[in-house]
Parts: structure tokens; C-alpha cells; sequence
């Protein structure tokens, strides 16, 4: 399902990728160069304002299989239980609960389309964060994520953040690397299934000026061409957060 110009002026775009992958870096940098262009940016966050049932996944990730809660950070390693938990007794309480997940998103993505609070949306993770949990090879799981894809509005842009597994493991160590290696594979995939805007794992300055200038080029707005802009950019460490939609 698309939204387009057509159908509204505002704009949302969604970031995913493998835990570490920097898309909160990323984020901030964009919100903050939004601004600068006097746009109105508010950001959903798709595990507090759209997930669903979060008392099962807690009950199954920490309850059952024992896993470690929080966020993991270089200094304080976690051991993370949920989706690297690979089974059919699991994979069909995903399927239920993306699906329900996926109805979530759609009320909401519509919600704030119909709003007048912001000029631009951007969803901190999107349904591909969690369709990339799913065993993609299978043909069944296929079809399931073209049905789910017709239920979820699109975004302008599906930013996809692709890094290097073992580095997005040091900078947030809470998976183990063979799971990383594996849904950075899934994630690939699902790009090449549902069409993502796939950034490579380059520089984070790099990644930056490709990701503004994507969004710039959809707002029809000069794209980063100066060492100026750069060096703006890089001032941002990170910090910066988009009002809260």
C-alpha cells in the first residue's frame, strides 16, 4: 500500500536494520537537518507507540527461554532471548502477533497522515524490523509478507541500514553474532522482496549524507553538495531527538 503526494503532504519514512546498526544516529542527524529546512519532524517509535501484546513477548523472551531484558551497551553486554529464537511453535505466535502489529501500524500511519502536527514522520523501526524475523526462504512466509504488505502503509522511503554484523555487535552487544549474520541475511532479502532503500554499511558521515540527501531529494529540497553541509552534520553526536509524535 502507498501513500502518495497526492493523498498527503506529509511525508514518513522508516528506518530498520540489524540491532547496532546505527539507526538511532542516523535519526537524529535527519530530524535535525529537517529542522534546519524549517520542517515540522515527529518520530514514532514502533516498539512504544505501535507494538502490541508486549506482555507475551516479555513472558516469552525472559519468563521462558530466560533471556536477559534491557539494552545492551559495550560496557554492560546483555544475552537477549525473542526473536533469535528459531521454531514453528514460535514462528506461528509471530505470525499472530505481527499481523495484529501490522493493524496497529496502519491506525496509526493513517492517524498521523490525517493530522496537521508535523510536515514529517519518521518511524524509528517499521513491520520490516519484525518480517525479518521470519524464515523468508519458505514460500508460505513469503505470501504472508505480501499480505501483511498490502495491510501496512509504505513510506516514502524504506530506509534500510546495512552494517557489518560484527561491528553493530560491539557497539550493542545483545544477540549472538551467528544470529546477526543470519538477519542481516533475512533483511537483505526482505529488501529485495517489499523494495527497501538500502543504505551500504559505509562511513557513519557517509551514511548520513546519503540518507539526508534521500530525503531531500523526496521533499524536493538542494541535497548535501558542500563540505559545509558535511561539516554540520557532523557536529550532531547523536543526541538530537525529533519531537514525539
Amino acid at each position: 500500500m502507498h501513500i502518495t503526494q497526492g493523498t498527503s503532504r506529509i511525508r514518513f519514512v522508516s528506518f530498520s536494520g540489524i540491532d547496532g546498526a546505527g539507526k538511532s544516529t542516523q535519526i537524529a542527524n535527519l530530524c535535525a537537518r529537517l529542522e534546519e529546512h524549517g520542517l515540522r519532524v515527529k518520530q514514532i517509535k514502533f516498539w512504544d507507540d505501535i507494538a502490541r501484546l508486549k506482555n507475551i513477548r516479555e513472558t516469552t523472551g525472559h519468563a521462558v527461554f530466560k533471556g536477559d531484558k534491557g539494552v545492551g551497551s559495550p560496557s554492560s553486554p546483555i544475552n537477549r532471548r525473542d526473536k533469535n529464537i528459531q521454531s514453528w511453535p514460535m514462528t506461528a505466535v509471530r505470525l499472530f502477533i505481527y499481523l495484529v502489529d501490522a493493524i496497529s501500524a496502519r491506525v496509526t500511519v493513517n492517524k498521523v497522515l490525517r493530522s496537521d502536527a508535523a510536515d514529517f514522520v519518521i518511524f524509528d523501526r517499521y513491520i520490516y524490523d519484525e518480517l525479518a524475523n521470519l524464515n523468508l526462504r519458505n514460500p508460505a512466509i513469503r505470501a504472508y509478507v505480501r499480505l501483511i504488505m498490502k495491510l501496512v502503509p509504505k513510506p516514502q522511503i524504506s530506509y534500510l541500514l546495512d552494517a557489518d554484523p560484527a561491528k553493530a555487535r560491539a557497539r550493542k552487544p545483545e544477540y549472538p553474532l551467528e544470529f546477526l549474520y543470519a538477519n542481516r541475511q533475512s533483511y537483505l532479502l526482505l529488501s529485495k522482496l517489499v523494495g527497501m532503500d538500502t543504505i551500504a554499511p559505509l562511513s557513519i558521515q557517509e551514511v548520513k549524507r546519503e540518507v539526508v540527501d534521500l530525503a531531500l531529494k523526496e521533499l524536493s529540497l538542494p541535497t548535501m553538495t558542500s563540505a559545509s553541509d558535511d561539516r554540520a552534520s557532523t557536529k550532531l553526536d547523536g543526541s538530537h531527538e525529533c519531537s514525539a509524535a
